[in-house]
Parts: structure tokens; C-alpha cells; sequence
């Protein structure tokens, strides 16, 4: 299959007036300066190829299904969203342009928080910052695994595999048992939910037969409308660490210390391993404004500021959670391990429990925490953007590195920029290499120049044998085409059960590379 751009979907204006008649003028953006609200702040204001036709805010299931029916019958696409704060990864916009979007931000309802049993149960517009406000509410008494911006949807991360960091985030643990509105308008829930009136809904994450849950992440095959996230409860104690890294070639030794420690049960979290101009936005006392789009550093420049503040070439933040007496000897085991990195150190940011939990307050605490923030948003200047490249690779240091400098000396060479990265285990055998690659966002030739770069990288690296976990609008073609093996039986698969689940292929067509029959070459 050659990828191409479709043609533009037009609404019509009998489709328009069923919308406006669903969800009232005042829940849907119609005019170009309108819809200009709700795009991807870093896409080039002037480039409109992921244009839409509207965006409805419904506020119920109800609506939603009303409004897929509508589509249905006119055939005109529409793309979902939660919160649309995808940004770096195409935000809210859809593949063909035109296309009605879908936002669920105004379905903000926490359905249920269960003490006991510890979990919640929300709609799609629900953040971060909500569920963990309500939970504050109710004593601090369970946590929340949040990413490092609070603003997001708890649902909508959770359909991108977005990262967190509480043992929770380990493997994606946290999502159990949804709502999905399927093409046709009619509702399912998946696992336990489809027995009526369940009780063990949110507490199984399988059911009878095949486990459908995971068919909706990165999928176009239905709208989820509400679901369940497992919680955490409070420990005795908390200890948030930070790990330096000195020198730029002692990284891949890191990654394997962090393998250890994670198959021996030592650290449970999600490490977060950045590099100094990335760890920089967490020091603004040290570095300043985020640095990512200036001229590229000197290695030496590099080292002399590593060494002044104290930050090191990487540095890793993570956190133990447990009685006092555990977090000590954890706490021992890494301070044992970490010291075969030449010149590194370890800090204790602070121990915590019930009574001074409210003494929380910088931003490596908070998050290991749960509790969510806005304070790295503070860090970006305005006209900064950046775009993601995100490979999986095994944890392994020599394996680690190597991709990392692959990305590194493309983006040196071909945006003259600062190498950005952070590196996520999410489990004990691979890890996430995130690298966000900085562009002015005011430039359209600066933009253009660092979105054919990712598109180098996602080939060259895939001849390397790793493939993207989660890809940019612009890219989800590309890299869906690296993942080829059986003559591309995988996307096939995938498209086969579009076809028969959305035969019209009106739900967010093309995303993450699966496009329905109508819009394949030779359709």
C-alpha cells in the first residue's frame, strides 16, 4: 500500500444543522477563527492541511452516539478527542481534512471513586488535575499515577499508551473496563461491564472470551465514553530520589543498573532518565527557560554545566513508596548499585507520610506523588514546538545508547538544535526513547526541516530493528509501514476488522495507519 493525503471531506449543511440541533450552537466551533482554537499549537499557523469542517462538544453518551449516527448517514468523517492536548503529536487534528471533530472535554463527570477497593470511574473529559483534586478532597488517602503535565485527559493518555510514573504507570496498568460507542451509535462495554449492572466491571481486567479493552488504544474502531483507573493507596512512607548520571558515555551503564533494580523488584515506578537539557526545565534555577530549539551545545559546554549544577549529562528521577523500614533497605540497595557510576550521587528529596504530606512542593516530589501540575508548561517559551520520536527498544545499555546517538547525530546534523531525550522503562525488559525535536513553530521552513528529520529517523532507525510506540499525525503512515513482516499481515489484520466494524469508515480514518476500504489505494 502507497500512502497518500485524501481528499477533503465537506460537510454538509443538513449535516451541520443536525449537529447544531444536538449539541447548540454554543457547543460547536463552525468558523475558521473558531476552529483555530482548537488545533495543535505547534503546527505552522499558516499551514492548514489538518483543517476541520467543526468541532461538537457533546456533554452526554447520548450525544456522542447521536452524533456518530449523523456521520454515518452522511458519511463524513469525524476524529475523537478527550481533552486534545496531544500536542507534539498532532493535538486534536484529523487525518483527512474536513473532518468533524469530536471533543469530549465537556464530558468531565467523576462517575465513582471506590475507597475500598480503590479505583475511579471517568469520562473522557476528566484530567489529571480533576481526579487528583477530588481525591485530596476525600484525605490524600489514594494516588493517582499522573504524566508530568496535569492538563491532559486521564482517558485520552490512556488510548496514546501515554506514560506515568507510579507502579500503576509500570506496563500501563491503571485502565480497566470501558464504554465504547461503536460506528453504528450502539453501546458496548468491554470485560466483566458486559454482564448488566456488574460489580466487576473495574476490578477484572479481562472477561469472557477475547479482551477487548486493548483494541481501542491507538484504534479507530469506537469512542470510549467512560473508564475505570486503579488507584493507589497511600504508603506509610514516600521517598522521591534523583539519580545523577555525570558523563554522556556512562549512560549505557545506567540502563543497566536500572534493569537490575527493576527485575529485582527495587524500583517498582517508572524511572524517568533525561538528559541535561531536557532535566534542565525541573531546574529553572540553573538552566532558565527551556533551551531545546537554540544552537547546538558544546560537549564541553555540556559537561561544565552538568558539573556546575550539580544536574549531570542525564539524570534519573524516580521514587520508592512503602514502610519506612523497606524504603531504607531499597534505598541502600540503589545507593550500593548507583555507586559504580563514577562521580555520580544520590539525593533524597524528602520523606513523607500522613503527617506532612501537605509539605510537598516542588515538582520531582509532587509527581512521584500523583499529584499532578502545570509548572514544566512554565519552562517552554512561547514560540517553541517540538515534535515527537518515540522507538522501543530493549533495556539494555549498549542498545540504549546506540539508538540514542543514531537520533542525536541526525538532529545535530540536520536541525543544528539541541539533542532533547528522555528515557521511560516502563517495564523491566524495554524502555521508551521519547525525543522531542525542537523547532521554532513561528518558522515555516524551520517546521518543515525538523518534520523531514523525524521522517529520516523513523526509516533509518526502523533498519534498526525498533519501531515508533506512538506516532505524530504527519508520520502515522510511515510508521506504520515499517512494521512489514508477512507483507504487512499486521495491517492488514487491523484493517480487516475496521471493515467490518466501520464499514462506512466514518471513526478517525487513518489514525495510527489504519484506513478504512473507502479511502486504500485502488478503493
Amino acid at each position: 500500500m502507497t500512502t497518500r493525503r485524501p481528499e477533503p471531506a465537506t460537510l454538509p449543511d443538513a449535516a451541520r444543522d443536525e449537529l447544531v440541533a444536538v449539541v447548540g450552537r454554543e457547543n460547536i466551533l463552525l468558523t475558521e477563527e473558531e476552529r483555530d482554537t482548537f488545533r495543535d499549537p505547534y503546527w505552522h499557523h499558516d499551514d492548514r492541511t489538518y483543517d476541520s469542517s467543526a468541532v461538537v462538544f457533546p456533554t452526554s453518551v447520548e450525544q456522542v452516539q447521536e452524533i456518530v449516527r449523523i456521520a454515518g448517514r452522511y458519511e463524513v468523517p469525524v476524529w475523537t478527542s478527550s481533552q486534545g492536548r496531544n500536542n507534539g503529536y498532532g493535538g486534536p487534528s484529523p487525518r483527512v481534512a474536513g473532518s468533524v471533530l469530536i471533543s469530549l472535554r465537556q464530558m468531565n463527570r467523576i462517575l465513582e471513586i471506590d475507597t475500598e477497593l480503590a479505583y475511579a470511574v471517568v469520562e473522557p473529559g476528566v484530567r489529571w488535575l480533576d481526579l487528583h483534586a477530588a481525591l485530596h478532597e476525600l484525605g490524600d488517602e489514594l494516588m493517582l499515577s499522573v504524566p508530568d503535565i496535569g492538563w491532559g485527559s486521564i482517558i485520552g493518555n490512556s488510548l496514546d499508551n501515554g506514560m506515568t510514573y507510579l507502579p500503576l504507570g509500570s506496563d500501563f496498568q491503571a485502565p480497566t473496563g470501558m464504554e465504547v460507542v461503536l460506528a453504528d451509535g450502539s453501546l458496548l462495554r468491554t470485560g466483566m461491564g458486559a454482564i448488566p449492572d456488574s460489580k466487576s466491571w473495574h476490578v477484572y481486567k479481562r472477561g469472557l472470551g477475547p479482551t477487548l479493552d486493548p483494541l481501542f488504544t491507538q484504534s479507530n474502531y469506537g469512542i470510549v465514553t467512560r473508564m475505570g483507573v486503579w488507584l493507589m493507596r497511600r504508603p506509610r512512607e514516600y521517598a522521591p530520589l534523583y539519580l545523577s548520571v555525570p558523563r554522556d558515555h556512562q549512560l549505557a551503564q545506567a540502563i543497566d543498573i536500572i534493569r537490575e533494580l527493576r527485575l529485582d523488584g527495587v524500583i517498582r515506578g517508572v524511572p524517568n532518565l533525561q538528559n541535561l537539557i531536557t532535566m534542565g526545565t525541573q531546574f529553572p534555577e540553573h538552566m532558565g527557560m527551556f533551551p531545546g530549539a537554540d544552537a547546538t551545545w558544546s560537549e564541553d559546554r555540556l559537561d561544565a554545566l552538568a558539573d556546575a549544577t550539580g544536574i549531570g549529562r542525564w539524570g534519573v528521577r524516580t521514587a520508592l513508596w512503602g514502610d519506612g523500614p523497606v524504603i531504607d533497605h531499597h534505598l541502600a540497595r540503589i545507593r550500593e548499585a548507583w555507586s559504580a557510576i563514577e562521580g555520580s550521587r544520590i539525593d533524597e528529596l524528602g520523606r513523607f507520610g500522613a503527617s506532612n504530606w501537605h509539605e510537598i512542593s516542588t515538582f520531582m516530589q509532587k509527581i512521584s506523588a500523583g499529584i499532578p501540575t502545570m509548572e514544566m508548561m512554565e519552562q517552554m517559551p512561547d514560540w517553541v514546538g517540538h515534535v515527537g520520536f518515540s522507538p522501543i527498544v530493549p533495556l539494555k545499555g549498549a542498545e540504549v545508547v546506540e539508538v540514542v546517538d543514531r537520533i542525536k547525530a541526525r538532529v545535530i546534523e540536520r536541525t543544528g538544535t539541541n539533542f532533547v531525550c528522555a528515557i521511560f522503562p516502563t517495564n523491566d525488559r524495554s524502555a521508551m526513547i521519547v525525543s522531542s525535536v525542537s523547532f521554532d513553530r513561528t518558522n515555516a521552513e524551520d517546521v518543515a526541516r525538523t518534520f523531514e528529520t523525524v521522517k529520516i529517523l523513523i526509516e533509518e532507525v526502523a533498519a534498526l530493528g525498533y519501531g515508533e510506540y506512538r506516532a505524530h499525525l504527519d508520520f502515522m503512515d510511515l510508521a506504520s509501514e515499517q512494521y512489514s513482516f508477512g507483507d504487512h499481515a499486521y495491517r492488514r489484520f487491523t484493517q480487516a476488522i475496521k471493515d467490518a466494524v466501520d464499514p462506512k469508515g466514518i471513526l478517525s480514518p487513518g489514525r495510527h495507519g489504519v484506513w478504512p476500504a473507502k479511502y486504500r489505494d485502488g478503493a
